[in-house]
């Protein structure tokens, strides 16, 4: 199942507190149940305004749904295809 970066807008995300960070968690995780198709959130990154959340789905389209009915923004939606870090750099070409 491909991986999507999701960017949301949302002024003051890095200053949500941890009772709202667990209800957006928790409204989240509800809709995931809900949707009735393959679906995976691994985790999120406040920076600023934005979150960028990792998802697994089979489509963009399913990331969108899921921002629909939790009623978050999903400004943008990008598929992952790769990753890399430090390590990278000890691998033989």
């Amino acid at each position: 199942m491909p991986k999507f970066i999701v960017e949301r807008n949302i002024p003051g995300a890095d200053k949500l507190t941890a009772a709202e960070l667990c209800d957006i968690s928790a409204k989240s995780n509800a809709v995931v149940d809900g949707l009735g198709v393959p679906y995976v959130w691994h985790h999120t990154y406040a920076a600023g305004d934005k979150l960028y959340c990792v998802h697994e789905a089979n489509s963009a389209d399913d990331i969108y749904r899921h921002a629909k009915e939790g009623g978050f923004p999903a400004d943008l939606v990008s598929e992952i295809k790769n990753t890399f870090g430090p390590e990278t750099a000890n691998q033989a070409a």
